[in-house]
């Protein structure tokens, strides 16, 4: 289905190189807005650095992918040592395909990470990827966001992947 992930997760922290081994994922495109960080905050969450660093450290490959404008999504990328696209266009594939190409992956080698149903999960299905949801770290404030988020309620995860593999 269109607006399910394969797997879920309560945070991003929580993806380990032998999970990515398992789904033979070589590389991440990552969203950054509670995904990695709160909305519009420059600095990510407690835990994203290290957790960086232990996918590069298992070669891992790794990109931003973002639908906002390079200001916010530049300096934060620097800040990770990641590569970056910004204005990807979610849920189209346009971002998708630019990091694939600049990781130089297949669709076969990667997973898109994400908070958002309708950009990240849609996105991901769309490009014919695999999809790690992660609960967003807050919920916003803006009524946009807050309609997505209830339009969202009857596709979040039922289960984390911990479960899943215990049940």
């Amino acid at each position: 289905m269109l607006f399910r992930s394969k797997i879920a997760l309560r945070s991003v922290c929580d993806i380990t190189p032998s999970l990515l081994q398992d789904l033979g994922v070589k590389g991440l495109l990552l969203d950054i807005d509670n995904t990695l960080t709160t909305h519009d905050n420059p600095v990510p969450a407690p835990g994203v650095e290290a957790w960086v660093a232990r996918m590069r450290d298992a070669g891992i490959a790794m990109c931003l992918v973002s639908n906002n404008h390079s200001p916010r999504v530049e300096p934060f990328a620097r800040r990770l040592g990641l590569d970056f696209v910004c204005e990807g266009k979610k849920p189209l594939s346009k971002g998708y395909r630019e990091a694939l190409r600049r990781m130089a992956l297949s669709k076969k080698e990667v997973a898109v990470v994400g908070d958002q149903i309708f950009t990240d999960v849609l996105g991901a299905n769309l490009f014919h990827v695999p999809c790690i949801f992660v609960f967003p770290m807050e919920m916003e404030r803006t009524r946009f966001f807050k309609l997505k988020r209830k339009l969202e309620i009857p596709f979040l995860p039922r289960k984390i992947y911990e479960e899943q593999k215990e049940s």
